[in-house]
């Protein structure tokens, strides 16, 4: 048995390329609604150590401003008050009425327990990234100027569960077609790109930028306005499966952009110089990213917990180190800058290149200032979860 399913783990490496998560900011599919959204299954928190720490071990915990965590922590109740290990202390969050830093500092304090999370190499700092909901320019109709489509989710595409077969592998996914009787990988980003009819039928709008596109596929959501002012926002519905490449990390490699320029603002620097080098290099990442429309009300983008994302207080982190949904205290430093940043944030994202455990993708928001941010956001930083006095930190031996 352990040789079988050796074997089709392999070979569904070789057909296909695994993956969990959307790209940046993964979000529900459109027949799962965040309202409706199933509380997700606890996940053994393997890629981190939890330790115990007493309250003024927390760089700057009484300096924050703790409203805003607050209010996006109640968007994360409407998913974890459906298990019984958050349960209490979602119904005490609720209960608050209009309550200040004093309030809100002695109910953290009263209903949460601050564990240091650890890397399980025994290191406390880790890499804290930045991600944001970029505008685009767009149309319903292709033209000469809006030649770029964004897709929906093609029917063809795909996704196998191993898990239903093999619950040791339950959490990996796999994306692929159909070719006759077998199972192939799904295109890849080069392939889409060089046949594009490959996708008819599934556009659902059209931009003007290709580097502006590529970089939607990054973020994992936006918003498109139309010449008439009208703005469309739209989230990731699903993607190819091909493994996340980083062009960035290519350019360094070529010699053609030093390691300090290599952020979202230098790429597309370069991309505007080399715009006949551009085609190619963006098919280096063979990911592809399906979107769909959002309702206009949302406050923010889907996150993977199922609930509308808080400029500067959602965080994106490896659900395999920090529960989806619990307050997590960040100390990390401004973009490019020695100022501290120490902040109470949520974990309510994922993403594929957020892996590890004291990792996180931090969410600046809506725009061009939140995108200048998120685009040279490359920190060092500690994090603390806030879990539930119930809770029991797992087990793991220091390497």
């Amino acid at each position: 048995m352990k040789n079988q399913l050796s074997f089709i783990v392999a070979a569904s490496f070789l057909l296909l390329a695994a993956c969990t998560t959307g790209t940046i900011s993964p979000t529900l599919p459109p027949s799962q609604p965040a309202e409706t959204v199933t509380p997700p299954p606890e996940k053994p928190l393997t890629k981190s150590i939890h330790k115990r720490v007493q309250w003024s071990a927390l760089t700057g915990w009484t300096d924050d401003d703790l409203l805003p965590a607050w209010q996006a922590f109640l968007k994360s109740c409407t998913v974890l008050s459906k298990q019984p290990v958050w349960k209490e202390n979602c119904k005490a969050a609720t209960s608050l009425q209009k309550p200040n830093n004093t309030t809100l500092r002695n109910f953290f304090e009263s209903y949460f327990t601050p564990y240091q999370i650890i890397n399980t190499d025994n290191s406390e700092e880790g890499l804290v990234t930045g991600y944001y909901e970029p505008l685009l320019k767009g149309s319903r109709k292709p033209s000469s100027r809006y030649r770029y489509p964004i897709y929906a989710t093609p029917s063809e595409l795909l996704t196998i569960d191993l898990g239903a077969a093999y619950p040791e592998l339950k959490d990996l996914r796999l994306r692929g077609r159909l070719d006759g009787r077998k199972i192939v990988p799904y295109y890849s980003r080069a392939e889409i790109m060089t046949n594009p009819k490959i996708l008819n039928g599934y556009e659902i709008l059209w931009v003007e930028d290709e580097v502006e596109l590529f970089f939607l596929h990054i973020q994992g959501s936006g918003r498109v306005v139309f010449d008439n002012g009208q703005m469309i926002k739209i989230g990731f519905s699903d993607q190819n499966g091909h493994p996340y490449n980083s062009i960035g990390k290519l350019l360094v490699q070529r010699g053609e952009l030093p390691l300090e320029k290599a952020s979202m603002q230098g790429i597309k620097q370069w991309g505007q110089q080399n715009p006949s080098k551009l085609p190619a290099l963006l098919q280096q990442n063979a990911r592809y990213v399906f979107f769909r429309e959002l309702p206009a009300d949302l406050s923010g983008p889907i996150g993977a917990l199922g609930v509308p994302l808080t400029a500067g207080r959602s965080i994106a982190i490896d659900p395999l180190s920090i529960p989806q949904g619990a307050p997590v205290f960040l100390a990390t430093t401004w973009p490019n800058t020695n100022k501290p940043l120490n902040r109470l944030m949520v974990a309510q994202d994922v993403g594929s290149a957020i892996k590890g455990g004291i990792r996180a993708d931090f969410f600046w928001g809506f725009g061009h200032e939140a995108g200048n941010q998120a685009g040279k956001m490359k920190q060092s930083g500690k994090m603390w979860v806030l879990m539930p006095r119930s809770y029991t930190a797992p087990v793991l031996t220091r390497q």
